[in-house]
């Protein structure tokens, strides 16, 4: 698992791991039941705090994307296959949302925009 901290950026770290983890998730990369590193294994390899780590960790279990067995360390646990669903969206929402900027920056109007869609979509 490669987990990139920006430590210039203003969102914190935890939110930072958070966000990576969920993101391999939607990927495929992570799988339901792949083991996630342990807290000390992680914390260690990003040089942060252990306590940092747990709180994503802790976040990540609160939504439904991992579960933590006692002893035997995390894993990933997409239970909740409509939070994923929605994770799912809400990142293609943010990428319409940059081509449509992007277009309008172009001077590409609504309509030649909703044709560009229409043409993808049909593949």
């Amino acid at each position: 698992m490669q987990i990139i901290i920006n430590t210039s950026s203003m969102i914190p770290i935890y939110e930072q791991i958070t966000d990576q983890i969920k993101a391999q998730i939607r990927n495929g990369q992570c799988k339901e039941n792949d083991p996630l590193p342990s807290v000390r294994v992680l914390a260690k390899e990003l040089k942060i705090s252990v306590l940092t780590v747990k709180k994503a960790y802790d976040r990540l279990e609160a939504e439904g994307f991992a579960v933590t067995v006692h002893g035997k360390g995390s894993y990933i646990s997409v239970s909740n296959r409509e939070l994923l669903l929605e994770e799912q969206k809400k990142e293609v929402e943010r990428l319409m949302e940059t081509a449509v900027e992007k277009g309008r920056q172009c001077g590409i109007s609504d309509e030649d925009l909703k044709a560009i869609l229409q043409l993808i979509l049909e593949g």
